[in-house]
């Protein structure tokens, strides 16, 4: 069976009609391609090339045999081409969950830079619950989740990497849409809706409990809809509800955000991964992730070469700002 490097040797040959001209090519001496090219004429049972003291000729087994390994190796190349690129993350696909809206915020920010730094990598981002996205995680439908919260995650890697502040949606017309801030004892009497969709059960429970520190039971109403339906309906001043800072970026008709001030009012987002991913989408992913939010891990060969320009985004706070990255 010849090997690709006789082939290889013998197509340098053929293009530049010249032993000498092919090893100038290929940097190797001028024996050794007349060495490898003899081995393959052995290999095949015919002369692909006529030698002369000018140069050399192509043989018509040597044509047709040419004609027919051109293309071959052309293919070879570009799949070699293809699987480096996809090795340093320059194209493949990353499969990302969120439980968060991507109008503004270190999500977005993230998403952002990330299309920057490799514009080939597919980006395919998946809204849905913590739990399901959880179990896509673990059964690689997805590479990557980010969620509110810093809990850890039986057997996957965990890292925070920013916060942000929550915020009260309310209609316009409402009596504390005049306020440029809140805080739990405005909303004590106040009727909440959150939605029956992921995250709306986690905003649920938030409220619950934030309001029984005031020793109140909210009323709290669910409604069947996605998250950006049920901001439409607080819009129309069908209650309140709370959000997150990369809310305060969307701009819907009637509808206006206002922190809350209180300092337990501000909500950590991690990130959540498979160790064993070998995903090199998602190990860069992780590695533009850590350095936006100042967490760049020290002797880890796989994070990014180079620090990232960029600042934060509004309403979104680095992690770091809370506490520094412990890792080795």
């Amino acid at each position: 069976m010849p090997q690709l490097s006789e082939i290889r040797y013998f197509v340098a040959a053929a293009e530049n009609g010249s032993l000498r001209q092919a090893a100038e090519t290929l940097g190797v001496g001028q024996s050794c391609v007349s060495r490898k090219i003899m081995r393959l004429e052995d290999k095949l049972g015919v002369s692909l090339l006529e030698r002369s003291n000018t140069g050399v000729r192509l043989t018509n087994a040597g044509q047709r045999f040419l004609d027919d390994v051109q293309p071959a190796l052309q293919q070879l190349d570009q799949a070699r081409r293809a699987a480096c690129a996809a090795g340093r993350a320059e194209a493949g696909t990353v499969r990302i969950g969120i439980l968060t809206s991507l109008a503004g915020g270190f999500l977005r920010k993230l998403l952002f830079t990330y299309r920057q730094e490799y514009p080939e990598v597919r980006i395919d981002v998946r809204d849905g619950g913590r739990d399901d996205h959880t179990a896509a995680l673990r059964s690689r439908e997805l590479d990557i989740v980010f969620v509110p919260g810093s809990r850890p995650v039986r057997n996957c890697e965990c890292a925070e990497l920013w916060c942000e502040r929550i915020y009260i949606a309310l209609a316009k017309g409402h009596r504390l849409a005049g306020q440029s801030e809140l805080d739990w004892p405005d909303l004590c009497d106040e009727h909440f809706i959150t939605s029956s969709i992921a995250p709306g059960p986690e905003v649920h429970d938030y409220i619950v409990r934030r309001l029984a520190d005031h020793a109140v039971f909210p009323k709290i109403e669910a409604r069947c809809a996605c998250f950006e339906t049920l901001m439409n309906l607080v819009s129309l001043g069908e209650g309140l509800t709370a959000t997150s800072a990369a809310w305060a970026a969307v701009k819907l008709p009637e509808l206006v955000l206002r922190p809350l001030t209180d300092p337990e009012d501000v909500l950590p987002f991690s990130a959540i991964w498979l160790a064993e991913n070998d995903n090199p989408a998602l190990r860069c992913l992780v590695s533009t992730a850590h350095v936006l939010a100042g967490r760049v891990r020290r002797g880890n060969s796989d994070w990014l070469p180079r620090r990232l320009d960029v600042t934060a985004s509004a309403g979104a706070t680095s992690a770091d700002a809370q506490r520094r990255d412990p890792s080795p």
